[in-house]
């Protein structure tokens, strides 16, 4: 198999890393090395038949929030039939911290690699003899894919037609594909929840990334017979999950008694599936769902941002009577009204509203949404207050309103701005 070039957005990316000085995250270390053996172990809860012609299964993206927990789930509940190699880069927003409890477990293997690169794709299929890929690995933060969307189209898309071409070329049985409910687009308050063959209307750079990722998905079933299977979540939540989402990231400025950074006027939805519930979907879609499918993971628990804000603050007993401080950069809120907890930035580019999908499909495989709003978020909000600050290490950046990311690299706005100005000058010496 021929392994074409690096791509030009990977060396567009190269150039520009290669010019930075800035000492920034490195996620994978955390501040407390052992910090993983004090943290609960976390799975789903399904069991089912193991298949007969599925014995080693590579997980891309295997450090990461989602993947993470699926990793663990498959390698605890079947460790007499499935051999896992966690697949990953270990980008800015991933964690050997997420798997370190699986380490001496021996159908568990970490596999560090990056899926845009096709020799390190087939090094991984060829040593392990890979018969099933569940490919997770992605750029999934929508708002940074306003700012760097170069990336989001080498890693989502590119990155996906390498592993596709590989798993065509060394005969992979099964291909599962994780997308986003966000490829279906806006859907109107009034509208029905879509279901899996509604048209696909994406409206930001990651949404737009990962459709086209699925089209490619679809092109390798029609075209070469790949045996493949496509997944559509809602938003999930819960712990493990970097904290530049909406949850953690609020979670741990109010754990710092700073204020919450609300994009516009806090008013599009989301509905929201906790990450044990999306591993027992995972699972039952593995072992009972049908090839050349596509299947939406949908939740009924629908809430504002504004509300979420809300219900965050009341986790927290905010506001009460202790005046907030803060040890870090950051703008902190007073004792006071609920409101004088919330900053409002500048909202996205575009914002969809709401998004809104149907699982009934999925149901009829026997899944179920076990884990209600209430409890999840109290169970992600006691996590975050326990490890929040040590499991990757210094989060401060992350923490501050749209942080740019570049590669590995993590920088405030200000310092982004600061670091091109100073390009500039070094160009016209």
């Amino acid at each position: 198999m021929s392994t074409p070039a690096a791509s030009p957005t990977e060396e567009l990316m190269s150039k520009k890393r290669r010019r930075r000085s800035s000492t920034v995250l490195n996620p994978r270390a955390s501040v407390e090395p052992a910090v993983w053996t004090r943290a609960p172990l976390l799975t789903g809860t399904t069991k089912f038949e193991p298949l007969h012609d599925a014995k080693n299964i590579m997980v891309t993206g295997g450090a990461g929030f989602i993947a993470c927990w699926f990793v663990r789930h498959l390698t605890l509940t079947y460790p007499d039939h499935y051999k896992v190699y966690s697949f990953d880069k270990l980008d800015y927003c991933a964690s050997l911290n997420n798997t370190r409890i699986l380490d001496q477990r021996p159908n568990f293997t970490f596999v560090q690699g990056d899926i845009t690169s096709p020799a390190d794709v087939t090094r991984c299929l060829r040593a392990h003899n890979i018969d099933t890929i569940f490919h997770f690995a992605a750029q999934s933060h929508v708002d940074l894919s306003f700012g760097n969307s170069y990336q989001f189209t080498n890693t989502n898309v590119y990155g996906t037609h390498v592993l596709l071409e590989s798993a065509k070329a060394y005969g992979v049985k099964r291909f599962i594909h994780i997308s986003t409910d966000e490829v279906y687009g806006e859907v109107e308050s009034d509208s029905d929840d879509l279901i899996e063959n509604s048209l696909l209307a994406p409206t930001n750079p990651y949404s737009a990334s990962k459709a086209a990722a699925e089209m490619m998905v679809n092109a390798y079933w029609k075209s070469f017979k790949l045996p493949v299977i496509i997944i559509r979540a809602n938003n999930v939540y819960g712990p493990h999950q970097f904290p530049e989402k909406i949850i953690p990231k609020f979670a741990m400025l109010l754990h710092r008694r700073r204020k919450l950074l609300l994009h516009g006027d806090g008013s599009p939805t989301r509905r929201y599936l906790y990450a044990g519930d999306i591993a027992d979907a995972l699972d039952t879609i593995f072992h009972k769902g049908t090839i050349g499918q596509i299947y939406n993971i949908a939740s009924k628990d629908e809430i504002s941002n504004l509300d979420l804000c809300h219900k965050l603050l009341a986790l927290f007993g905010l506001p009460n009577s202790t005046a907030a401080n803060s040890t870090d950069s950051g703008t902190t809120a007073s004792n006071g009204t609920v409101e004088q907890w919330i900053q409002h930035t500048p909202d996205r580019p575009f914002n969809d509203h709401r998004y809104a999908t149907d699982g009934t499909k999925l149901a009829k495989l026997g899944w179920t949404q076990r884990t209600s709003f209430e409890d999840g978020l109290r169970q992600t909000v006691d996590w975050y207050r326990r490890f929040g600050e040590v499991w990757w290490g210094d989060i401060s950046r992350i923490l501050t309103p749209f942080p740019v990311v570049e590669g590995n690299e993590i920088f405030t706005q200000e310092e982004h701005a600061a670091d091109f100005v100073k390009q500039d000058q070094m160009s016209l010496r």
